[in-house]
């Protein structure tokens, strides 16, 4: 049916082959794999690329095809991690292209950049797509030289918000194109089941006392130390409330980070375990997720830096109230009925919102904005985006090289 559609409108099915620096449930992770389904589903042929250790799979199933890159055990140094995994993806594809042709190769990180950076200037291929999430800033000279060229040498960038968007623009003189996130629709439900209270036990996820959720794991980024103090000043008004944080499975180094959050909680008093005042869970089965956010009373993502930032609307979808930083991307997208507004900077400012939404959690409300929300950002609108764009693209290329040509 969708075939017949593409070839309807005069445009055949594209051959797409999206990279991502991992099969760990990441936001970018997250990203490429439901526009993999959604072009999937639209008629493209598809083929998702991940760097694996032996053993692992991607965090949840893939629906399209998936090509699993081999690497080793992660070393401890970033830099070398970062080259092995380049190297890696290079060799593969080269292997690879020896056998297929890709109309597109699209990358979401600048491990997958550097390697189709590499590929062109051999050239075995004529261009890349690359999407900026969000840039980093790295001590090391080579970390940020490898995340400037892997969107420097991309054909077309994309990026998921008008911040990066003008980030690109401003600092780096890049235009990019600007192509919305979406949510996979009837995951989250604010209706309760049964294994909700499996979980809550297996977590040790307390019921009867407000539940703070976060997403993302212990990283400076997503202000976890600040998102501490505020839930020391939050038991002054709630002393029997819980801090969930859940997932981590990140390729940075958080470590020292980690190490000034556990120093804070010992300080504070806050003991850390299953049924404690805070529950670190770790990584966690898919399959878990939508579980966990109906256990939470709050959401909570005071975060520095992001992208855009799915869980907003996960939440939201899951009729769970959420406290955001009031920065972009969030104000992007975000009215004031959607969430409660926090200033990162200030783990007061952060308590403050967090017992906002205790006091003042309206199902209607929530309900009213994941509808909007909901309708708004789709992955099959931004999957028809991205189509859109690589065929420009690709027009575009094929104008240049016939220029090039008659010269």
């Amino acid at each position: 049916m969708h075939e017949v559609a593409l070839e309807a409108a005069g445009a055949r099915p594209l051959k797409i082959g999206l990279l991502t620096h991992s099969v760990n449930p990441r936001g970018g992770v997250v990203h490429t794999l439901e526009l993999a389904h959604a072009l999937h589903d639209a008629g493209h042929d598809v083929t998702v690329m991940a760097p694996a250790s032996p053993g692992q799979r991607f965090f949840r199933p893939v629906r399209c095809a998936a090509r699993l890159i081999p690497v080793g055990p992660t070393p401890r140094d970033m830099v070398e991690m970062v080259d092995t995994r380049i190297e890696a993806f290079t060799a593969s594809i080269a292997e690879l292209l020896r056998t297929t042709r890709f109309d597109v190769l699209h990358t979401h990180d600048p491990i997958g950049g550097n390697a189709l950076a590499n590929l062109l200037e051999r050239g075995l291929i004529d261009g890349f797509v690359r999407t900026v999430h969000h840039l980093e800033v790295f001590d090391d000279l080579q970390l940020m030289r490898w995340q400037s060229r892997g969107f420097r040498a991309a054909r077309q960038v994309f990026c998921v918000s008008g911040l990066w968007k003008d980030i690109l623009a401003r600092r780096h003189g890049v235009e990019a194109h600007e192509v919305r996130n979406g949510l996979q629709q009837g995951r989250f439900s604010p209706v309760c089941v049964p294994g909700d209270t499996a979980l809550a036990e297996r977590l040790g996820v307390r019921t009867g006392a407000p539940v703070v959720l976060a997403l993302g794991g212990i990283e400076e980024r997503k202000n976890a130390v600040r998102l501490l103090q505020a839930f020391v000043l939050l038991r002054a008004t709630w002393p029997d409330a819980q801090l969930v944080i859940a997932g981590g499975a990140s390729l940075l180094d958080h470590a020292q980070y980690g190490r000034d959050f556990a120093a804070l909680a010992q300080a504070s008093g806050l003991p850390s375990g299953p049924g404690q005042a805070i529950v670190l869970t770790g990584a966690l089965p898919d399959d878990d997720i939508p579980a966990l956010y109906r256990l939470a009373d709050v959401v909570a993502m005071p975060s520095l830096n992001e992208g855009f930032g799915l869980v907003t609307l996960e939440a939201l979808a899951s009729g769970v109230p959420v406290v955001v930083s009031r920065i972009a991307p969030f104000t992007e997208y975000l009215e004031d009925g959607d969430c409660h507004w926090a200033d990162p900077t200030r783990s007061a400012s952060i308590a403050e919102a967090l017992l906002a939404a205790l006091a003042d959690r309206s199902p209607s409300r929530i309900a009213a904005s994941a509808a909007r929300l909901g309708e708004r950002f789709s992955w099959a609108a931004s999957a028809a985006r991205h189509a859109q764009l690589y065929r420009e693209g690709l027009r575009g290329a094929a104008v240049q090289s016939l220029r090039t040509h008659l010269r």
